[in-house]
C-alpha cells in the first residue's frame, strides 16, 4: 500500500521527495485516469495553499476536465481560452500571479487568485494540461514551476 510521507528540507528537496512519491504511485500502472487521480490527490494534500489540483485532457477538440481535487470545475475549456487553454496552445507553462489580471481568465472557483498550468505533450501530441490553483496571490514561484514540470514529465512517462 502506498503511504505519503511529510515533506522536509528546501523547496527543491521537497519537490524531489514528491517526485519519488509520484514514482511510487505510478509504479506498474499505465492507466492515465488512475495516475492522474492519484497524482492530483498527492499534490493537493502535500502542498500548502492550494484550492484545486487536477487535469484537463484534450479530446481532439477541446480540454475536458479529468481527475482533480477541489471544488467542482469547469467541464470544457476551448483551446486558447483562459490559462489552461493558453498553456495548451502555446506549449508553455503558465505561471500567473494574479488570475484577475490574466485576460480571458475562466473563473471556475472565485476563490482562486493565482495559477500554475503545465502543458502535457507526448511528442507533438497534446495530451492535456496539469493545473494548480491557489487562493493566495503569487503562490507559485520558479521552484514550483520546475518541480511541477518534473512531476508532470513523470506522469507523461507513466502513461506512455
Amino acid at each position: 500500500m502506498f503511504e505519503a510521507h511529510a515533506l522536509s528540507g528546501t523547496r527543491s528537496e521537497q519537490y524531489a521527495q514528491l517526485a519519488e512519491q509520484a514514482r511510487g504511485l505510478f509504479h506498474g500502472e499505465r492507466d492515465r485516469i488512475a495516475n492522474a487521480a492519484n497524482l492530483s490527490a498527492l499534490i493537493y494534500h502535500a502542498l500548502p495553499a492550494l484550492n484545486w489540483v487536477g487535469f484537463y485532457f484534450f479530446d481532439g477538440t477541446e480540454l475536458v476536465v479529468g481527475p482533480f481535487q477541489g471544488k467542482p470545475a469547469c467541464v470544457r475549456i476551448a483551446l486558447g481560452r483562459g490559462v489552461c487553454g493558453t498553456a495548451a496552445v502555446t506549449r508553455r507553462i503558465q505561471r500567473v500571479d494574479d488570475v484577475h489580471a490574466f485576460e480571458g481568465h475562466i473563473a471556475c472557483d472565485a476563490a482562486s487568485r493565482s495559477e500554475l498550468v503545465i502543458p502535457l505533450y507526448a511528442g507533438d501530441r497534446l495530451v492535456g494540461v496539469f493545473d494548480l490553483d491557489s487562493p493566495e496571490p503569487a503562490r507559485f514561484d520558479a521552484d514550483d514551476e520546475a518541480g511541477m514540470a518534473a512531476i508532470a514529465a513523470l506522469f507523461l512517462e507513466s502513461i506512455e
